[in-house]
């Protein structure tokens, strides 16, 4: 195990600038991997962790040995959580280094969860002893749902014991909530206005909301954003919510607001900024940059975790996903080259769908496959971050000059 320094002020040891690693490994035997975190789960004061260090390092020498680290355990197991001993022994049992040191103990014993998970520092492999999350019995209704959600989206056994001790449905998944109802509730609105719900399109107010995106009006900056609240028709928003709720829920619930947020919002900006450069007269409608943004992350990384997924069905329910996304896809593309209502506007384009999976392939499946990890410290994040920037940037000066230069026709603003 990498030692970490310490630095002495009056006696009382400081904790490094790095946070020091916490041991987990997952049940298919793979390798102990390293964990760094900045969210803590209180179990103790932290003050009382360093006391109790002191106690097992009387020569002050700032590290204390597997043997008395387990002794520790056994005397003190039982503050912890089942699932976050087995960790804490893992540690014990495997340090090559036979020592651990004291931002290491704080860490592991303050329950601060690792966000480096690819160092190892066991040689050979190691399993995670007692019976998996999917074998336990007496849960109640909540605890069967979390752990419901640990199987669908996590493909590591220790991820997932981590995560069910962990979640407490504070906050909600709250984003692709708030998203959901306002996107039904905006197409009940100008439901009732035009008098309409199959097919709003064809209807002459429908492009003339603030809200959806046109060519003639994309100076105003919102409607890269706003025209996800409004929909074509009901079977428009009928597919695009069922797949929100079903993948987005499940994941935010998993990976949180943030992240997913971001995944949802770079889609939803791509997919129209695509539009604006591949389709340049089209109109462009729905939520389904975002949406397809989410669904084709969450789709790669289970076939990247094949082995490790263990939610039932996987197969089936992935040929599902896709016939869904493929139905969907369909429809915008029938939409699009059938004769518009109101010409010479065409009806809303289908490339954002294309945008949506793009940001999903990289971005996003970054974001889904570094569980609790900083993405800051993920060089491939970065990568795809800069890149999707380039392409935003581009993309922006595109609007403001290409039109023109290409002398492009087109329709009337609505």
């Amino acid at each position: 195990m990498e030692k970490s320094s310490l630095r002495m002020t009056g006696g009382t040891r400081e904790a490094p600038v790095n946070i020091s690693p916490a041991v987990a490994a997952n049940a298919e035997g793979e390798e102990i991997e390293v964990l760094e975190s900045t969210e803590v789960i209180p179990v103790a004061p932290e003050e009382q962790w360093k006391s109790l260090f002191d106690k097992y390092d009387p020569e002050n020498s700032g590290f204390i040995s597997t043997e008395r680290f387990r002794d520790l355990l056994a005397t003190h197991g039982s503050e912890l959580d089942p699932h976050k001993l087995e960790v804490l022994l893992a540690l014990a049992d495997g340090n090559a280094d036979g020592k651990i040191c004291y931002q290491d103990f704080v860490n592991l014993m303050s329950n601060k969860r690792s966000n480096s998970f690819r160092r190892a520092i066991l040689q050979g492999s190691r399993q995670l002893k007692g019976c998996s999350l999917r074998d336990e019995v007496g849960l109640g209704l909540s605890q069967r749902l979390v752990r419901h959600v640990a199987y669908e989206t996590l493909p590591r056994e220790v991820d997932r014991k981590w995560y069910f001790d962990s979640y407490t449905y504070c906050p909600p998944p709250w984003f692709i909530l708030a998203i959901t109802i306002a996107e039904v509730a905006v197409f009940m609105y100008y439901g009732f206005q035009m008098d309409r719900l199959v097919l709003q399109v064809s209807s002459p107010s429908f492009l003339k909301s603030p809200l959806p995106y046109h060519p003639q009006l994309r100076a105003q900056a919102w409607r890269y954003l706003s025209y996800i609240f409004m929909h074509t028709g009901i079977e428009h928003l009928s597919l695009n919510m069922a797949m929100q709720l079903l993948v987005g829920v499940p994941l935010e619930m998993v990976h949180g607001a943030l992240r997913i947020g971001l995944v949802y919002v770079c889609g939803v900006l791509a997919g129209s900024l695509a539009v604006s450069v591949t389709d340049m007269t089209a109109p462009v409608v729905g939520s389904s940059g975002g949406v397809y943004a989410l669904v084709s992350a969450h789709l790669a990384n289970v076939v990247m975790n094949w082995s490790g997924m263990k939610c039932q069905f996987k197969l089936f329910r992935m040929a599902m996903a896709l016939v869904c996304m493929s139905v969907e896809f369909g429809r915008a593309v029938w939409l699009r080259f059938y004769p518009p209502a109101f010409p010479p506007c065409p009806n809303p384009s289908f490339v954002a769908h294309l945008g949506g999976v793009v940001v999903g392939l990289t971005l996003g499946v970054v974001v889904l496959q570094n569980y609790e990890q900083r993405l800051q410290e993920q060089s491939l994040f970065w990568i795809f971050f800069c890149v999707y920037t380039l392409f935003v940037l581009c993309a922006v000066f595109w609007n403001i000059f290409a039109y023109s230069l290409l002398d492009v026709r087109l329709p009337p603003p609505p």
